[in-house]
């Protein structure tokens, strides 16, 4: 008798319950569609590459941790609140208080990273579900943030901020670019379009590569790392697929899931701290509805919101629909509006698609 274990699965089988397969379709879709309908419109020149690519990371940095987390079991609904409340603490203690650009970011990070485990304990402790207890949290935190910056400011937005963090080493990580000289190198070759006129006559269209496109990155690999390649992902696996399975072969589920908690706030204040570098400002409603975009990208992605199954690679290349469909509608010069309409529909189409997935994997009719 065959042990049905170890049953052999086909190529195609294995390849249809991928947790990015529905993204990848997705990818494929959304770049042959633009192509056609805005293809001669300058999105797929240097400039227009770069625009799309710059919103892509700005959703893939929130949904890496959006992503773990899920995974895990969890949800966080308090991340586009934290983005506001990041930023503002941050513009706070430079500007009004005068602090060194690298000390105010460090205390804004460990500030927020704690109000990360202060969510998972809650959710631990209480036994309350992720949802109501971040809820909670937005409320909380979005109305910190408009009274803090109200005290300190009289106003909702703090400006300076670029001003203040000038020449300081830990903030030049979080804004500007990279690799300058390349690229001015593939302009003077004929290989980058440049200026023809102008102040920045001869130099590149381009001028290297954001810091928000390599934090995201850096953050992509981590995640994809740290699920496949490593104990701790497989202790997330197992705590999102079966919490109390995994407490019984040893899983400290309850570290597991407060440890995401603390990176999904980590990666919420690296985007805000992407945003006031660029900006130069902070303001009190910046990273509204940003929790939601986040948890579209993941499930687009293929993680399932019933926890223990998902991918960091799915989620970014969820994130990568989104940028390039939010840039492809001024492109294509459709009304910006339709981008919310785009996120209701592809929500319910990745739900179903994962509903789908879920009944190959468990058996379910």
């Amino acid at each position: 008798m065959t042990d049905e274990r170890l049953k052999p699965v086909s190529s195609l089988r294995r390849a249809m319950i991928r947790p990015e397969l529905g993204a990848i379709c997705g990818v494929i879709l959304v770049f042959a569609f633009f192509l056609m309908v805005a293809g001669d419109s300058g999105m797929f020149a240097p400039a227009g590459f770069q625009n799309w690519l710059v919103v892509s990371a700005q959703f893939a940095i929130i949904a890496v941790g959006a992503c773990l987390l899920m995974i895990a079991g969890e949800f966080d609904l308090s991340v586009g609140s934290m983005i506001g409340f990041a930023g503002v603490i941050t513009a706070i203690l430079t500007v009004q208080w005068g602090w060194p650009a690298w000390l105010a970011i460090l205390v804004t990070f460990a500030i927020c990273v704690g109000l990360g485990a202060i969510n998972g304990l809650l959710v631990i402790r209480t036994g309350l579900p992720s949802f109501i207890v971040t809820l909670a949290f937005l409320y909380i935190l979005r109305g910190l943030t408009i009274w803090l910056s109200i005290l300190t400011t009289r106003q909702t937005i703090i400006g300076g901020v670029r001003e203040a963090a000038e020449g300081d080493w830990l903030a030049a990580l979080f804004g500007g670019v990279i690799f300058k000289g390349f690229f001015r190198w593939l302009g003077e070759i004929g290989l980058l379009e440049t200026f023809a006129r102008g102040a920045r006559a001869g130099q590149p269209v381009v001028e290297g590569v954001p810091m928000l496109i390599v934090w995201a990155l850096g953050l992509i690999i981590f995640g994809h790392w740290l699920l496949s390649r490593t104990r701790f992902g497989n202790w997330v696996f197992a705590s999102g697929g079966d919490a109390q399975a995994a407490r019984y072969v040893g899983v400290p589920v309850n570290r597991v899931k407060v440890l995401m908690f603390m990176f999904t706030a980590f990666c919420a204040t690296v985007f805000a701290m992407c945003q006031v570098m660029e900006f130069g400002s902070a303001a009190a409603d910046r990273g509204l509805l940003k929790e939601f975009e986040a948890i579209i990208c993941v499930v687009i992605g293929g993680a399932l919101l019933t926890g223990g199954y998902g991918s960091v690679i799915g989620a970014a290349l969820g994130a990568l629909i989104f940028g390039v469909v939010q840039q492809g509608l001024f492109f294509a010069g459709a009304e910006s509006s339709l981008f919310r309409v785009f996120l209701g529909t592809i929500l319910i189409l990745a739900v179903i698609m994962n509903t789908y997935i879920r009944r190959l994997i468990t058996g379910e009719r």
